[in-house]
């Protein structure tokens, strides 16, 4: 069964009291972030008891969920490539960016690697189309992608998987 330790169960509880009574609902994209950050991904039990702490039905958690892209419905890597594809980015190549990540990886957009390191994701804009093509990396950017740097990116990535192990 799906529950946060009681450290979050406090969070979430602060989260909720910034909202007026009645009004839970406003607390479900960070209550999101939350359950995400604690399991990994959003898996339909842990949607089901982010709506069961919100009081909400668990349609209303999965119509946000599946909206957002930030939001993982399935396990991920360790490093999520999440490549811009909107219209500048496009024209600046993303296309061929994500074809290479997927031929150097060996994975498809939606992906993730057999040894669970990278994931492979597509999404609408990051809002940094003057850095384009780019792709985030958690919280950071990586901007004016070729070839060679996402080479370099990939091998940082393995290197810093092979320390933590």
């Amino acid at each position: 069964m799906v529950q946060f330790p009681e450290n979050k169960i406090k969070k979430v509880q602060e989260i909720i009291a910034r909202y007026p009574e009645g009004k839970q609902k406003s607390a479900l994209i960070p209550v999101l972030h939350l359950a995400q950050e604690e399991f990994g991904w959003l898996s339909s039990e842990t949607m089901d008891y982010v709506a069961s702490l919100l009081k909400l039905e668990p349609i209303e958690v999965y119509e946000v969920a599946t909206f957002y892209s930030m939001y993982n419905l399935k396990p991920v890597g360790r490093y999520m490539f999440e490549v811009c594809q909107t219209g500048p980015c496009m024209l600046r190549g993303s296309d061929n960016i994500i074809e290479y990540i997927g031929q150097k990886l060996g994975i498809k957009p939606g992906e993730t690697t057999a040894d669970g390191l990278f994931t492979l994701k597509t999404v609408e804009c990051l809002g940094a189309c003057g850095y384009a093509p780019m792709m985030q990396m958690g919280k950071f950017y990586r901007e004016h992608l070729t070839k060679e740097k996402v080479d370099a990116i990939i091998d940082e990535c393995r290197t810093k998987a092979s320390t933590l192990n």
